[in-house]
C-alpha cells in the first residue's frame, strides 16, 4: 500500500514466502469459520471453494521515539478463498478479523477492483463470495495499492486458474479496466527482491530513471488484461509474454510512499 499504506503493532521473522506454520494453522483455522459462517453458507451444495495465499508489497512506516518517521517495503501475504453461489445478487466479500485486518479503506478498494477486473475481463462477479484473512498478528492493512493483486487472484480462482506466488502486482483497478497509480514503488520492489520474488508488475504510469534489481524482473502494465496474462502465463509461454511487456527501471532507495 502507499503513503498511508500499512502499519502493524508487531512483524515477525517469516520464511521465504512470509509463511510460517503458525500463521497457515490460524489463518486456516479463521477462514475455516469464515467460510462455515459466510462464504459455505452462501453457496450452493456443489460449490467448489477455491484458497490461495497471495504475495501482497507493502510500505512500512515507523515512527521513533523522536518523532522521525522511516518508510520501508515488506511483502506480506494474504489468504484468499473463493466459491460461487447459485443465485446472482451481487458480490459478497468477507474479511477476518483476526489474526490482522483489513481497514475500511482497504475493504472497499478491495471489493471495487474485484468487480472492476471481473467486468474488464467479460465475468460476472454477481455469484462470487471471496473471502480474505491477513497473516501477521496484528496486522493493520491500510490503502488501496493491494487491491489490484486481490482483483486479478479472484478473477483468476473463478477461471480455474492461479497466479504463482513469486509473482505480484501493485497497484488499483479502475473503471475502466486499467492499472492505476500508488506510491512507494521503489520500496515495494526492493522487498519483493529480497522476498525472492520472481516478476513485479507495476502501474506504467509510476516511471523513474534508477536501476531495477538483478534478481526481479520489473515490467510496466497499463491494462487488467494485459497483467492477467502476464500474472498467471505458464512459465513455459512467458517468453511469449514477456515480449509484449516493458521493462522497468524503478527507483529503488529514498523512495518516499507519496500518492
Amino acid at each position: 500500500m502507499n503513503s498511508r499504506a500499512i502499519s502493524w503493532s508487531r512483524v515477525r521473522r517469516c520464511s521465504r514466502y512470509g509463511i510460517d506454520s503458525v500463521s497457515i494453522a490460524c489463518v486456516v483455522l479463521l477462514l475455516g469459520v469464515l467460510c462455515l459462517a459466510g462464504v459455505a453458507n452462501a453457496s450452493g451444495p456443489d460449490a467448489d471453494p477455491r484458497e490461495q495465499y497471495i504475495p501482497l508489497l507493502c510500505v512500512l512506516m515507523e515512527e521513533a521515539p523522536t518523532g522521525k518517521v522511516t518508510y520501508s517495503g515488506k511483502v506480506i501475504y494474504v489468504m484468499v478463498v473463493f466459491t460461487t453461489r447459485k443465485d446472482a445478487e451481487g458480490l459478497e466479500v468477507h474479511f477476518t478479523v483476526g489474526p490482522g485486518r483489513f481497514s475500511m479503506m482497504t475493504q472497499t478498494a478491495a471489493k471495487q477492483a474485484i468487480v472492476n477486473t471481473a467486468r474488464a475481463l467479460g465475468l460476472s462477479s454477481d455469484s462470487w463470495s471471496v473471502g480474505l484473512g491477513a497473516l501477521e498478528p496484528g496486522l493493520i492493512i491500510d490503502g488501496p495499492s493491494l487491491s489490484a493483486m486481490v482483483g486479478l487472484a479472484v478473477a483468476a480462482m473463478a477461471k480455474g486458474e492461479s497466479i504463482p506466488r513469486n509473482r505480484v502486482i501493485t497497484g488499483t483497478i479502475t473503471s475502466d479496466g486499467h492499472i492505476g497509480p500508488v506510491g512507494g514503488v521503489g520500496l515495494k520492489v526492493s522487498a519483493a527482491r529480497q522476498a525472492g520474488l520472481q516478476m513485479v508488475l507495476v502501474p506504467s504510469v509510476d516511471t523513474s530513471k534508477e536501476g531495477a534489481p538483478d534478481a526481479t524482473q520489473v515490467f510496466t502494465v497499463g491494462s487488467v488484461r494485459q497483467a492477467y496474462e502476464a500474472l498467471t502465463a505458464p512459465t513455459v509461454l512467458w517468453s511469449g509474454v514477456r515480449k509484449g511487456l516493458a521493462m522497468q527501471p524503478v527507483l529503488l532507495a529514498n523512495n518516499h510512499p507519496a500518492q
